[in-house]
């Protein structure tokens, strides 16, 4: 059955379904990871510093260890000296022979009462001394001041190319650049630059650790990665992996913001020492400090086009501000590479994309990593490029973008390629004919490409007596309802209802493996494995009735909840019974890994991703209004054409468009985590300027459905691609309105003054 066909026919997939843990957290009956707890439990808090860069010259933690209630205080000096990380393993627990940024963890103690912790982080003595600070990322690439000086002898992944506070490099080359711009007609030049912004989830991170009599660790956690954090605890604890037991409760989002480590290492640390459960929660200021936020880059683009605007070559050079530790900034600077060349026809390629180290809070992987930043510097040069050229900016992308059977910038074959349907969708949605319909009020639009990230999924899945389905999986729930998703997919595959499906918790001593829930992988990995294993219970299904009416499975079908052989018919349910009683009962194991495409390895150069797996395409547009006294931007309209390949189910998708565009909307006019001589000025949530419900405007949502060849039912990621477009759609849209052209996030009132004001000059 195709597609379109299927949409028309399907039973439970593509529906408008309540989301199956909608009700417990409506009610308040769902445990998140910061409501759990244990009998006996201590309270974990963790002293940080409270300067950039500093030796450290004393630590004595004799008063705070001395004080009722405290239980035990731990500092480097009271565990092995390992390091951690992704790419690179740089990162130690607490800080070695010094701090190298404002937030790093010194030590950590375990008290009775949270109260009584935070009295003894006071009451531990650390002398400090001064040191030089880098904080600038295009400085930290030639200044003396080396973060690391011992750099060299980390852990790194073989691909990785380092120098000093390079910590990666990658290029990505197609064709004769030097020719394209020598025989270009003009020749566009411009340096973008974005700032930190944090994930904002609504619940902090928070872990809560115990010990059995064995040496066995348990972790109750809101991790997305719990079988990566496992992997992690189990090297810091010095302990086989499957001494290590890692337990999800409800998140309360994640955004990629808790895909790494961040307190469960402090936890499990602090119980050991005490014999006791420890729980280690992170306050808002910890957040804005310590988490993993969105990395600030700064890109460099240069561009060719010819007379009719048709771009001949495109040179690039994007540098992403790890922090004091590489994070995921390896593997960002490799995918935006893919970004700054956009869905176009670009001609030639020398992009370099360049992750460094600063003395900052190290950053990490907040949805769609690297795609605002990139996309933001693109589809700006877009509009000038059209401006300058006197071409309508969409008009301008239509002869650029790439059509099915295109080569990718890797040189891979693009498939169920609808970045046109997306434009002229957006466009026609948005009133593009009337692009500045008032003074001070104007429309802009930007479009994009992201991946549907690999990495494998397994399930189990049992039919019970009763003819439900119980399905166990590795992958969390983090709010996106991508496993209600998943469980629309089993549903259909097996003809029950959603309502038959049940979903088992995460718990890394049970549940088969899943890679995580990150990169709008969730539905799409779980969904194929779900697809796997119903095949499986299918046929199991089918020899059971066989056997039971002594005959072959030829033309059976399964259809409302049925086995279905001509006119003899026969319960699921009644056929679960019967294999409980002689084999066991009806459970199945499904796995599923999406490859990505074959791509050209002469195009690149030490990149960590060279060929993204199913790709999405989208479109975004804006109409907003901006006072030119005050630089008050207000947006009147917000449209979205994102191609998702199938919608599972539209309205959760819709969902995920909706929020996505809100963090985007946040990156683009408000966010950011303000740094002056290394320390962080706004680590409140009154002065970090999240949008609230007032700030966002009602989006409108366009679900375009090109199936994809690999994807459940033609399925593609859909989570990340919603925040890529805002910076960009609303610089456009500026810049329409006000002839204002913002080079810089966040594009706050007061810059959009400041540059109103210098061109009125």
């Amino acid at each position: 059955m195709n597609a379109e066909a299927f949409r028309a026919t399907g039973r439970v997939a593509g529906k408008r379904l309540p989301r199956m843990d909608g009700i417990g957290k409506v009610i308040g009956k769902h445990v998140y990871a910061a409501d759990f707890t244990l009998p006996g439990m201590l309270y974990g808090r963790v002293l940080r510093s409270n300067k950039p860069h500093a030796r450290i010259v004393k630590i004595d933690t004799s008063r705070a260890k001395a004080m009722p209630g405290v239980r035990t205080v731990i500092t480097a000096a009271d565990i092995p000296a390992v390091r951690y990380g992704q790419a690179v393993r740089d990162a130690p627990v607490f800080a070695l022979d010094r701090v190298l940024f404002y937030g790093h963890a010194i030590a950590a103690v375990a008290a009775t009462t949270l109260e009584i912790a935070e009295q003894a982080l006071a009451a531990i003595d650390v002398e400090l001394e001064d040191l030089p600070a880098v904080y600038d990322p295009e400085e930290a690439l030639t200044n003396a001041i080396l973060v690391h000086p011992d750099w060299q002898d980390f852990k790194v992944l073989p691909i990785l190319v380092r120098d000093g506070n390079m910590t990666a490099r990658t290029r990505m080359i197609t064709g004769d650049a030097d020719a394209a711009f020598a025989n270009a007609y003009r020749v566009y030049e411009h340096r973008f630059k974005t700032a930190l912004q944090h994930p904002g989830y609504t619940e902090p991170r928070a872990s809560v650790a115990d010990w059995d009599a064995n040496g066995n660790v348990t972790v109750w956690t809101n991790t997305q990665l719990p079988f990566d954090t496992q992997t992690t605890l189990s090297e810091i604890l010095d302990l086989p992996v499957s001494r290590v037991r890692v337990i999800v409760p409800g998140i309360g989002g994640g955004f990629g913001g808790k895909l790494r480590i961040g307190v469960e290492h402090y936890a499990a640390l602090l119980a050991r020492n005490t014999a006791r459960p420890v729980r280690v929660l992170s306050t808002s200021e910890e957040e804005l400090i310590a988490a993993t936020p969105r990395q600030s880059a700064v890109v460099h683009l240069k561009t060719a086009v010819d007379r009719d605007g048709k771009l001949l070559g495109r040179q690039g050079r994007i540098i992403v501000d790890c922090g004091a530790f590489a994070g995921s900034g390896p593997a960002m600077a490799s995918v935006s590479l893919q970004v700054l060349a956009g869905p176009y026809r670009n001609g030639t390629l020398a992009l370099e994309g360049i992750a460094v180290y600063t003395n900052k809070v190290p950053a990490g992987s907040f949805r769609a990593p690297a795609g605002p930043m990139a996309n933001f510097a693109v589809e700006s040069q877009m509009d000038i490029i059209a401006e300058d050229l006197g071409i309508d900016p969409l008009e301008l992308r239509l002869r650029n973008i790439v059509h099915e059977g295109d080569k990718g910038p890797s040189g891979e074959e693009l498939k169920s390629v609808s970045v046109e349907e997306c434009l002229r969708k957006a466009a026609a949605a948005i009133g593009w004919h009337d692009r500045k319909p008032a003074p001070g009020r104007g429309k802009g639009i930007a479009c994009s490409w992201w991946m549907t990230t690999g990495g494998s999924s397994g399930v189990y899945v049992k039919i019970d007596p009763d003819g439900t389905a119980t399905l166990v999986s590795g992958a969390v729930e983090i709010g996106t309802a991508a496993l209600t998703g998943a469980s629309q997919v089993l549903a259909e595959a097996l003809s029950l209802d959603l309502d038959d499906i049940k979903v088992a918790g995460v718990d890394t001593q049970t549940s088969p493996y899943d890679y995580g829930a990150q990169g709008s992988r969730t539905a799409f990995s779980v969904g194929n494995a779900c697809l796997a294993a119903a095949a499986d219970l299918r046929q199991q299904l089918f020899e059971l009735a066989a056997k039971q009416w002594n005959i072959t499975t030829d033309g059976m079908e399964l259809r409302d909840k049925q086995v279905i052989a001509g006119n003899k018919t026969i319960a699921i349910a009644e056929l679960a019974r019967l294999s409980r009683l002689s084999g066991g009962g009806l459970i199945a194991h499904g796995t599923a890994n999406s490859p990505g495409p074959a791509f050209d390895p002469g195009r690149v150069e030490n990149h960590m991703l060279p060929a993204w797996n199913t790709p999405s395409f989208h479109a975004q547009a804006a109409d907003l209004s901006v006072d030119s006294e005050t630089g008050a931007v207000s947006i009147n309209r917000y449209v979205v054409a994102q191609d998702v390949g199938f919608a599972i189910n539209p309205t959760y998708i819709e969902g995920q468009i909706e929020g996505g565009v809100s963090q985007g909307i946040g990156q683009a006019l408000s966010e950011e985590i303000v740094y002056q001589n290394g320390r962080v000025m706004n680590a409140n949530l009154t002065d970090y300027k999240m949008p609230t419900a007032m700030d966002v405007p009602e989006i409108e949502c366009i679900l375009v459905q090109s199936a994809s060849a690999a994807g459940p039912f033609g399925a593609k990621g859909v989570g990340e691609p919603p925040c890529i477009h805002p910076p960009a759609a609303l610089a456009n849209a500026i810049a329409a309105a006000t002839g204002a052209r913002m080079h810089s996030l966040p594009m706050t009132a007061e810059k959009i003054v400041k540059e109103l004001r210098s061109a009125r000059e």
